[in-house]
């Protein structure tokens, strides 16, 4: 479904400063938004989003939307993986699998290096990449650190979008 609102209605709503990334509002569109409040809340996962004349919208679509005069084609990958900070030099168009190539360490890695796991059928550290949406084996070692550098060389190699992880820029 696309979105409702125009580049000229969203202007008489809010402004926005590319440079901070925050959305202030023009108008008083209840006692909760009021006119020069800040605009927007954190939805729970990390990004923030807010309504507009009934419609719910993610704030780094509306901060693009507001800059270009268009929405992006795929994606809109923050640079920096803070999904709070909507200046428009953090955010960038991706597909789903650039932006996947800026992930941060899974909570659930055990190795403290992305992309490396312990293989229990081999007793050795494993290594992979995802590329295009495949996972792509990079072989078995008995260090993690010589898997962790095999994911960084292909990571370097593979991933033109995000070369560096976040975890280590």
């Amino acid at each position: 479904m696309k979105p409702k609102i125009t580049p000229e209605r969203l202007r008489e709503l809010l402004s926005y400063d590319p440079e901070t990334g925050v959305f202030i509002r023009l108008i008083t569109t209840s006692n909760r938004a009021p006119r020069g409040s800040v605009a927007g809340r954190n939805n729970g996962n990390g990004y923030l989003r807010m309504m507009l004349d009934g419609q719910t919208y993610y704030a780094h679509w509306l901060a693009w939307f507001y800059v270009y005069g268009t929405w992006p084609d795929n994606e809109i990958d923050h640079r920096d993986g803070d999904g709070t900070n909507n200046r428009i030099d953090n955010l960038r168009q991706a597909t789903h699998a650039q932006n996947g190539q800026n992930q941060p360490l899974r909570i659930t890695n055990k190795s403290g290096m992305p992309g490396v796991s312990w293989s229990k059928l081999h007793s050795q550290w494993e290594a992979y990449i995802w590329v295009n949406l495949k996972k792509k084996y990079l072989g078995l070692f008995d260090d993690v650190k010589d898997a962790g550098e095999a994911y960084l060389n292909a990571k370097q190699n593979l991933h033109s979008f995000q070369p560096v992880p976040r975890d280590i820029m």
